[in-house]
């Protein structure tokens, strides 16, 4: 299901008429992200031999989904830098503090898209502006929509999980330490990884 813009590779036509999917259309409307069936996290290299997983328990967020013409389709997510949880509290206390992302004076994370498109199937790659310390990047997100449903209390939900590969250091995250064996003991490369819930807000009267 296309919730995206599909790209075309057919030669120049005359304009026609294009049906809409009614299944597609039906999803148009804003979604607030559900943070209780939602995670945000991430995954590093320690020591150079090891992974080290974590998450931000505290994140809101809405998706804007235009089934008439999905290229119109949004996101956008806030991330309480200091809800990290690696399930280490010195470890938590360690990457909330200047030499990481100095929560006190930064205490968020933010992406807001800026383009969307469909890469085949239900697979997709929303791209936007990351900001972390106040540096602004582009970050690509590889995304699978995993279906839509309405859930025992009535909500209607979308469902989409992805990952994306970043440099901490582009963003100012360069803490490091170096190891006697060689190497060092953060790896430059993160995956962050993205498990959304969103549910679909009452029609305004």
């Amino acid at each position: 299901m296309a919730l995206f813009n599909r790209k075309s590779t057919a030669a120049p036509s005359a304009p026609a008429t294009v049906a809409v999917d009614p299944a597609l259309t039906a999803l148009t409307g804003e979604y607030a992200i559900d943070p209780a069936h939602s995670s945000i996290g991430f995954t590093v290299r320690h020591a150079m031999v090891t992974n080290v997983r974590g998450s931000f328990g505290e994140h809101e967020g809405t998706l804007k989904l235009d089934g008439h013409n999905p290229a119109n389709s949004t996101a956008s997510i806030d991330v309480k830098i200091a809800s990290v949880d690696t399930g280490i509290t010195d470890r938590d206390g360690h990457l909330v503090s200047g030499d990481f992302f100095d929560a006190e004076k930064f205490p968020l994370m933010s992406f807001r898209s800026t383009q969307a498109e469909q890469l085949g199937g239900d697979k997709y790659r929303i791209t936007g502006d990351l900001t972390i310390k106040d540096v602004t990047r582009p970050l690509a997100i590889d995304l699978e929509f995993n279906g839509s449903a309405t859930d025992v209390y009535g909500n209607e939900r979308v469902g989409f999980e992805g990952s994306a590969d970043i440099l901490r250091s582009d963003w100012g995250l360069t803490w490091n330490a170096a190891l006697e064996t060689g190497g060092v003991m953060v790896s430059d490369k993160v995956k962050l990884n993205f498990d959304i819930s969103a549910i679909k807000a009452a029609p305004q009267a």
